[in-house]
C-alpha cells in the first residue's frame, strides 16, 4: 500500500505515543485519532516500527500472537477477521517464579493453545492439511494480555497498533502431538485464586484453533514475514479474558492439554 504524506505522518504519531507509553510506565490515550477505526494497514505499519525499533534493541522474535478469535470480542470492536501481534523472547516468563507485575500496565489473562511449530509455512498451499503437519507439538499456555491505551479504552487500530496487545506469556510444561488430542474439541477452565472465572473451548477459538493457525500463516505470509518453524504461536482465548492484578494466582485447566499456572507478584516494582 502506497502512503501519502498525511498517513505517514500520522503513523510516526501514533509509533510516538505507544512508544512514550512504554518509555513512561503509563497508558497513553487512544491512537484512533489519528489512524481512524478501521485502517487495518496504518495500524500494522505502527505495529511494524514499533517491532523494528525493538529489533534494534536486540529483541528476538519467538513467534506470534493472534487475537480477536472470539465473535463476540469481533462483534464488539466492528470486525469479521482477528488480528496479530509478535511475540519476542523475553515475554516468555514460564521459567519465573512469578510474573513480574511491574512490566505490566493493565494486565488480563486468557487462556490459549501454543502451537510449536516444525515446518515454515512460507510457501505453497496453506490449507488444513498442510498447516496440522507443520505443528511439532501443543502446549497448555496463559497470555497476559496488556494495553498501553488507557483503561482498554480500544478499536481495532488501537490494538492492532499496539501488537495487538500482547503483554507476556507463560507456557505449560507438558507437550501433545496433534495425533494425542484434537485442539477443537477441548475445554478450558480458568481460576483467579481457586475461583471459577472464566470458562470456554476450542470451539470458541475460530471455531478451532488449528483455524486460527492457518488463517494467520496465511495473513503473516501477506505481510512479507511468515511463519517460520521453531516458532511459538498463541492460537486465540480459549474463554473471555479476565483482570490480573498484582497478587493474582491464575490457572487454567485445558482438557488434553493440563494445567498451567502463574502468579503475578505483589509489586509493581518486582
Amino acid at each position: 500500500m502506497t502512503r501519502t504524506p498525511a498517513d505517514s505522518h500520522a503513523v510516526a504519531q501514533a509509533v510516538a505515543r505507544l512508544a512514550a507509553a512504554v518509555d513512561e510506565g503509563r497508558p497513553v490515550a487512544p491512537v484512533r485519532d489519528l489512524l481512524g477505526e478501521h485502517d487495518l494497514a496504518a495500524a500494522y505499519a505502527v505495529q511494524q516500527e514499533l517491532t523494528r525499533r525493538r529489533g534494534e534493541t536486540g529483541a528476538v522474535i519467538v513467534g506470534r500472537k493472534i487475537g480477536l478469535t472470539s465473535p463476540a470480542v469481533q462483534q464488539q470492536l466492528g470486525v469479521d477477521q482477528p488480528d496479530f501481534g509478535v511475540l519476542f523472547a523475553d515475554m516468555d516468563v514460564s521459567g519465573l517464579p512469578e510474573v513480574p507485575s511491574g512490566r505490566l500496565l493493565q494486565p488480563k489473562a486468557e487462556a490459549e493453545i501454543a502451537f510449536v511449530l516444525k515446518e515454515d509455512l512460507a510457501d505453497g498451499d496453506l490449507d488444513a492439511a498442510r498447516v496440522r503437519a507443520a505443528v511439532d507439538y501443543a502446549m497448555a499456555a496463559l497470555e497476559i494480555v496488556d494495553s498501553r491505551i488507557a483503561d482498554w479504552d480500544i478499536s481495532l487500530t488501537d490494538t492492532v497498533a499496539d501488537n495487538a496487545s500482547s503483554g507476556l506469556f507463560v507456557l505449560a510444561e507438558n507437550r501433545l502431538v496433534l495425533d494425542e488430542f484434537e485442539p477443537r474439541e477441548t475445554t478450558m477452565r480458568l481460576y483467579a485464586d481457586d475461583v471459577l472465572v472464566s470458562e470456554g473451548s476450542g470451539a470458541a477459538c475460530l471455531g478451532d484453533p488449528l483455524n486460527a493457525l492457518a488463517w494467520l500463516a496465511g495473513t503473516a505470509r501477506e505481510f512479507g514475514e511468515p511463519l517460520r518453524a521453531g516458532q511459538v504461536v498463541l492460537s486465540g482465548a480459549l474463554g473471555p479474558m479476565v483482570p490480573a492484578p498484582p497478587g493474582t494466582r491464575i490457572r487454567a485447566e485445558i482438557s488434553s492439554l493440563g494445567q498451567v499456572t502463574a502468579v503475578f507478584s505483589e509489586k509493581r516494582d518486582a
